[in-house]
């Protein structure tokens, strides 16, 4: 039997990682890519493409256009839609979540889902670093620990 386990890999890996963050909500979605940001420098990863995108809605097709390109191995996505007074919330968070997990499947890359989706801006705030830890840090490092897997297992 073999078992392969996921771990952060540090220094030695050479993984290109496009992060695809929305501006709106930009309050919330920069401290998400901070935190991002610190867990990838922090496994000595230094290639790492940024990329701004309008909302939420458009994280899906972004990633699909990066991978079409093979301008990453992984993709770390970062956004925060926030429920309001009309179902609009739910039509942004379904195609988000929809999608990226589509594009993920498609183009057999991981792609690590740090879009919060909350009831409140204070929850929001709360899971980009006040409260609850930084979901942006822990969305890079899911990633990192994705593609460590699929190199130490061969897959």
């Amino acid at each position: 039997m073999n078992e392969y386990k996921a771990q952060v890999p540090r220094g030695s890996t050479k993984y290109r990682i496009a992060i695809v963050v929305s501006e709106f909500n930009s309050m919330i979605t920069e401290k998400l890519l901070q935190g991002a940001l610190e867990a990838l420098q922090q496994a000595e990863i230094e290639d790492i493409d940024v990329y701004w995108v309008p909302g939420a809605y458009e994280i899906p097709v972004t990633c699909a256009r990066v991978l079409e390109a093979k301008k990453a191995d992984g993709i770390v996505t970062l956004g925060a839609v926030i429920r309001g007074e009309t179902p609009h919330f739910d039509y942004v968070a379904s195609a988000a979540a929809t999608g990226i997990s589509k594009v993920s499947l498609e183009y057999k890359k991981p792609i690590a889902f740090g879009v919060l989706t909350t009831d409140t801006i204070e929850q929001a705030l709360n899971r980009s670093g006040l409260k609850y830890g930084n979901k942006g840090k822990e969305a890079a490092l899911s990633l990192l620990e994705t593609l460590s897997l699929y190199h130490s297992a061969g897959i």
